[in-house]
């Protein structure tokens, strides 16, 4: 059993593109950066801290308080049924952050209209980095695996930016846009990873899930 700890529909459907069967749970964690850390490192302390926090609240990581992961991977793809967990040491936990910086410093999630304002506006014009982590718990096994993606913007106008922002884009995406979505006429040039910059790194997540074993994506 494959479980995706996420409430990102973006995730989902990348995940479903792999053609594995997964069931989803939301990882509730702090998502604040700690202090002299780095965008990158954020985001895979974040995918890891996501992951575990679902293992330990379903009782599949043997050690909540520890934080050793021991869920155990049965080799089975099964969806199961959405409320119930099932065989707890036959699941394996696949979580992912996302983080989008300019420089050192991390955007985040808008939380109001101006702050998407202003966040499209450094966009504007500049080249940002979108760091995007892949976690997997499986048995006693943890990996990770990062994509750093470089996208550029095109100078946006006010109009521009008063339009997207009249739309719920932005308020629930990392940088305050989804390439996925109208903002990725905004973009000129990417180097890296699309599907890291939608969510989900998905060269990187099949790697994973073929390394612990959990399945042949």
């Amino acid at each position: 059993m494959l479980i995706l700890a996420s409430e990102s529909p973006r995730r989902r459907m990348l995940l479903a593109q792999l053609g594995v069967a997964f069931r989803v749970e939301v990882a509730a964690v702090d998502e604040r950066r700690l202090a002299g850390e780095s965008p990158a490192e954020m985001s895979v302390r974040l995918a890891l801290l996501k992951a575990r926090s679902v293992a330990a609240r379903l009782g599949i990581d043997g050690d909540s308080g520890g934080g050793r992961d021991t869920s155990r991977d049965s080799g089975r793809d099964n969806p199961g049924n959405p409320g119930a967990i099932g065989d707890a040491e036959a699941a394996a936990v696949l979580a992912g952050d996302t983080v989008v910086a300019i420089g050192d410093e991390s955007l985040g999630k808008p939380v109001d209209r101006a702050h998407a304002v202003a966040m499209l506006r450094r966009l504007s014009g500049a080249t940002h980095t979108v760091y995007s982590a892949v976690a997997l718990l499986a048995g006693r096994r943890a990996a990770h695996r990062l994509s750093a993606t470089a996208v550029t913007f095109a100078g946006l106008d006010a109009r521009d930016i008063e339009q997207y922002c009249d739309t719920d884009e932005p308020y629930d995406k990392a940088g305050g846009y989804g390439i996925q979505g109208p903002a990725g006429a905004f973009v000129t040039r990417i180097n890296g990873s699309y599907s890291g910059v939608v969510g989900l790194p998905l060269w990187e997540t099949r790697a994973l899930l073929r390394e612990l074993g959990v399945a042949r994506a």
